[in-house]
């Protein structure tokens, strides 16, 4: 992590250290907590140490907006094109993102959506990302052999279930989401997880938390 001193006061942190701050604000109250002062309150900084950094705060919203696409649609696409032996496996990849926030980060995810509510440009980003995301996934499917509009209406039914999961901030006991995996697979492809699939994921995510 690249730190600059500040002859004045010191330190005047980095361009991670900022951008963590923001993701925060933008966690804890919307796009609208994200503020050049408050966030140099946050840091116990200057609001001049800012601009060592940033040209703008225009600049480190865009910065946000890139670490959301990086990891949530990046990593999601990561994991549709994974290696699987069966279609149940290959879903149970993506299941990863939804377990795992060091792959796909719900939060940012919820922070996003709400903040294109009140932006075109970003509800153009997330529109952009939503329909990338659904060609991985239909690609996926296809990749076991089914048909065209077979794999369109499963992909949008694995994906378009998280999302409202998301969007609805949904609270499940994880103990309880975990018993509904296998069901959830079937639904989705129509086939049976084999009990080795199962077996993986959960030794994946034996220490999820919800």
């Amino acid at each position: 992590m690249e730190e600059t001193l500040n002859n004045d006061s010191g330190w005047r942190g980095s361009p991670e250290l900022w951008l963590e701050a923001a993701y925060e604000a933008l966690l804890d109250g919307g796009v609208d907590s994200v503020k050049i002062l408050p966030l140099a309150s946050r840091l116990g900084l200057s609001r001049t140490s800012f601009y060592w950094f940033f040209k703008d705060r225009e600049e480190l919203l865009a910065a946000l907006l890139s670490r959301w696409r990086e990891k949530n649609t990046g990593n999601l696409i990561k994991r549709a094109e994974a290696y699987a032996d069966s279609i149940a496996e290959a879903v149970l990849n993506i299941f990863d993102c939804w377990f795992d926030r060091s792959i796909f980060d719900s939060r940012h995810e919820f922070a996003v959506r709400s903040w294109a509510l009140r932006s075109p440009d970003i509800l153009e980003e997330v529109q952009a990302a939503d329909q990338v995301r659904l060609q991985a996934l239909t690609a996926m499917f296809a990749r076991f052999n089914y048909a065209p509009g077979m794999a369109d209406v499963r992909a949008r039914s694995l994906y378009l279930v998280q999302i409202g999961y998301i969007s609805m901030q949904t609270q499940e006991d994880m103990a309880l989401r975990l018993t509904r995996i296998a069901d959830y697979v079937e639904i989705f492809t129509g086939e049976p997880p084999a009990k080795r699939d199962l077996d993986r994921f959960f030794a994946r995510h034996s220490g999820a938390q919800s």
